[in-house]
């Protein structure tokens, strides 16, 4: 979203001062007084995958089904107090014309757009267990700031809604660093893990840092704003995924190799460490097969499989131009094929799951091919 001058200091405010984002939520708690019991049990829906996995093609069909409750942008900035907030600004009316998102992806957004806002909370409470100067790491959690959460996500869903059986909807990306937690919190919930071709989505990663990083030099706002967020997948203040034992060979950002070696290492440890129950989805299947594997993703999330408005799934093929060491190229490929088979062995009754291949064995004459910065 574009913001002006003075929605800019609002932000600074309220995201940019840990103290006053933490008396935020206080304020919420205190003035509302939610409890999160009724809502625990709840078939919750978190999407976490790394950047440019079909997060947001996910997220946006399961908040389009309207059983979802989901952070907008009409929530920001003051995240962390949703009913107060909603309450504050419901004078205001905020209406936007939709403009499409600065990734440059087609994706346009509004205020009622849903975003992934929550880790304003995970940053302003917990940040010290994951956030580092160069990286973030995978984190626990004590039953106090479950508990929290437990109640911020009650917060959220009271907010703006009616339906007392309404659900929550999240995605984002650095969930992935905390998938126990989250079923811990909410064990009942339904937690889907996109992945992607590894070449074509190291390459996505690649043009979509090279852009952000040049909006950056230009909008040192646009900086602030995700690192106020802990949106750290690409841009002038990326900080990779890192995990226990693994060592970064390639560490020019310019480089595709180095973001080639970034998604083996997430996805080679999300393979070791994923909860059982957690849900995997490929997207090559989910844009060859949109109706079957949207209806087992549904089935899973115990959710009518029409979505009526919802945006339509397409295969957008990219064509990788830049050279990919080939032993990286060989283990991106055989993580992948772990994938497949996760996928394949977690999904619920239903047609069968395509073979493995690579995107590009896929992506059949006439459907659209993207050169590198789409």
């Amino acid at each position: 979203m574009q913001y002006g001058a003075l929605s800019r200091m609002l932000h600074q405010l309220a995201l940019g001062n840990r103290f006053l984002a933490e008396a935020s939520f206080d304020v919420e708690t205190l003035l509302h007084r939610t409890d999160p019991a009724p809502v625990v049990g709840r078939k919750h829906v978190f999407v976490a995958g790394m950047a440019r996995a079909g997060t947001t093609l996910l997220m946006r069909r399961f908040h389009a089904t309207g059983a979802f409750r989901s952070l907008t942008y009409r929530d920001m900035p003051f995240v962390l107090m949703p009913s107060t907030w909603a309450w504050l600004s419901a004078s205001s009316g905020k209406l936007a014309r939709p403009q499409e998102r600065s990734h440059g992806d087609g994706l346009l957004v509004d205020y009622d757009s849903p975003e992934a806002l929550e880790e304003v909370f995970w940053r302003v409470f917990a940040g010290d267990r994951y956030l580092r100067d160069d990286r973030l790491v995978p984190m626990t959690a004590d039953e106090e700031i479950v508990e929290r959460f437990r109640v911020y996500v009650a917060a959220v869903l009271r907010s703006r809604r009616s339906d007392p059986a309404v659900r929550y909807l999240s995605k984002n990306n650095n969930n992935l660093l905390r998938l126990p937690v989250l079923c811990r919190a909410f064990p009942n919930a339904v937690v889907i893990v996109p992945f992607r071709d590894p070449a074509p989505h190291a390459d996505s990663l690649l043009a979509q840092h090279r852009r952000f990083v040049a909006m950056h030099r230009t909008d040192p706002f646009a900086r602030k704003y995700m690192t106020w967020l802990a949106h750290h997948e690409f841009g002038s203040d990326h900080r990779p995924f890192r995990f226990p034992g693994d060592t970064l060979t390639y560490r020019n950002r310019d480089n595709l190799d180095y973001w080639m070696e970034l998604w083996i290492h997430t996805y080679e440890w999300l393979l070791g460490n994923a909860p059982a129950s957690v849900v995997f989805q490929g997207y090559e299947d989910l844009c060859a097969n949109p109706d079957e594997a949207w209806s087992r993703l549904a089935a899973f999330a115990e959710i009518p499989g029409d979505v009526v408005g919802a945006e339509k799934i397409t295969l957008r093929c990219r064509t990788v131009d830049g050279p990919i060491d080939a032993g990286l190229k060989r283990h991106g490929e055989q993580v992948y094929a772990g994938l497949v088979e996760r996928a394949r062995a977690g999904r619920a009754p239903g047609p069968g799951f395509p073979a493995t291949a690579s995107i590009a064995a896929r992506c059949a004459p006439g459907l659209p091919r993207v050169r590198p910065g789409r």
